[in-house]
């Protein structure tokens, strides 16, 4: 189970710094036009949605747990 979870480690690292080195043309015009605001606003929202609902359905789930006993 180590050696699983330091290889998914590992190759998350390398992930990251191969992003990293690599300038990506795309982020650079969203950033040069202000359009990186919007995207981040839309994935904070998308996230912040998924939160709550993954937050309602858990307490949903805890109490048919609760019906069930």
């Amino acid at each position: 189970m180590k050696a699983f979870f330091l290889l998914l480690v590992s190759i998350t690292l390398s992930f990251t710094a191969s992003a990293q080195a690599s300038d990506i043309e795309m982020a650079d015009q969203f950033r040069a036009d202000g359009k990186i605001y919007v995207v981040i606003a839309v994935v904070s929202v998308i996230l912040i949605g998924l939160f709550a609902y993954l937050f309602r359905l858990e307490k949903k789930i805890a109490d048919l747990e609760k019906r069930s006993k």
